[in-house]
């Protein structure tokens, strides 16, 4: 009867995993199409977390310690993980495509590693330096380095930048580990009230330079083109909050619950599967076979140098991208650490 139970428990976080890679995924797909009616990329961004931040705002005031307890953890999550990841990538998306954009932040787990050796000199292991290897190699198909880029090169920075980010905030999360506020038995902060006070933090940042009261609002009571079929912006928008927001979190935390957090890694690493293929069917935008087989390598890459990366010291929290996931303490808890996409 128990092993009944803990398969069925496994196969629901299974489901639940997969439900919030999905919806992780469809985030770039629902917003370009905003993008290219007219919006900014920043008043997207601004429109999907703070739609985001005012849902959970009674999650918020259910964990409102965390204000007092961990306000660097907060900020650092709204300012990276939510802000700067999504502003990067956001940006990125209106240049070059959706899959491409979100493989390029798959090199987040190899930067995490070159600051763990070069920066804070520690060592790493030698699978790690080989999921890098890879990681770096399979981009160079991505992006198609023989025909010396044949992606915007603006764009590809912007996805470089989203990368950061979450690196940014894998650093941040480390130092807060190290000053001795995880280690005196203390219980760690719920992951929904981090992401919660994240979002409220990151609608707080992006109001400031995004600047929504010069954004023309009439472009959502309009339509938007997706691959020559017209849909109204306002289902976008619904679909961008809702579903790759909302849900892609609170199911990602429920399934690493249930499953163990390399699981959840792996099935994590399908959302730039998932977003490659809603790009190709909703938006047209097809990857040659070299690409394909580049994303490949990235996600095998991206995928053994997490899993072979040093653990923080005590860190509360480790944030990768994710839609890149890089794995940490918390991030056990928070759907591998996955900055918003």
């Amino acid at each position: 009867m128990h092993a009944s139970s803990r398969f069925q428990g496994r196969s629901a976080g299974l489901g639940l995993a997969l439900l919030s890679a999905f919806a992780f995924g469809g985030s770039g797909v629902a917003a370009k199409p905003l993008i290219e009616a007219g919006l900014d990329p920043l008043h997207v961004v601004w429109l999907r977390v703070a739609g985001a931040a005012l849902i959970m705002l009674p999650v918020a005031w259910r964990h409102r310690n965390l204000v007092r307890e961990r306000p660097a953890l907060l900020a650092g999550f709204g300012l990276f993980a939510v802000a700067g990841v999504q502003a990067f990538y956001f940006a990125s998306i209106s240049r070059i495509p959706v899959g491409v954009a979100l493989l390029v932040e798959y090199l987040a787990p190899a930067l995490v590693l070159g600051w763990v050796r070069f920066v804070q000199r520690r060592p790493v292991t030698r699978a790690a330096a080989v999921g890098v290897v890879l990681a770096v190699g399979g981009l160079a198909c991505v992006v198609e380095v023989w025909a010396g880029l044949s992606f915007d090169l603006l764009g590809l920075l912007l996805a470089l930048g989203a990368a950061c980010c979450q690196v940014g905030y894998f650093v941040l999360s480390d130092h807060g580990g190290q000053d001795g506020r995880s280690g005196d038995g203390a219980e760690p902060p719920h992951p929904v009230g981090v992401i919660a006070y994240g979002l409220i933090v990151g609608a707080a940042v992006l109001t400031v330079v995004a600047r929504p009261w010069g954004m023309d609002w009439a472009l959502l009571g309009g339509s938007a083109g997706m691959n020559g079929n017209e849909v109204p912006a306002w289902l976008l928008l619904g679909w961008i909050v809702l579903l790759a927001t909302v849900l892609a979190y609170v199911t990602g935390v429920v399934s690493v619950r249930m499953l163990s957090p390399q699981v959840a890694g792996v099935v994590a690493c399908l959302e730039a599967v998932i977003a490659t293929g809603l790009a190709w069917v909703l938006l047209g935008e097809h990857l040659s076979a070299p690409q394909l087989i580049g994303g490949f390598v990235v996600l095998t890459g991206a995928f053994i140098a997490q899993s072979a990366a040093p653990k923080p010291p005590s860190g509360p929290v480790a944030a990768g991208a994710g839609t890149g996931a890089v794995a940490g303490p918390v991030e056990d808890e928070l759907s591998h650490g996955r900055a918003p996409h």
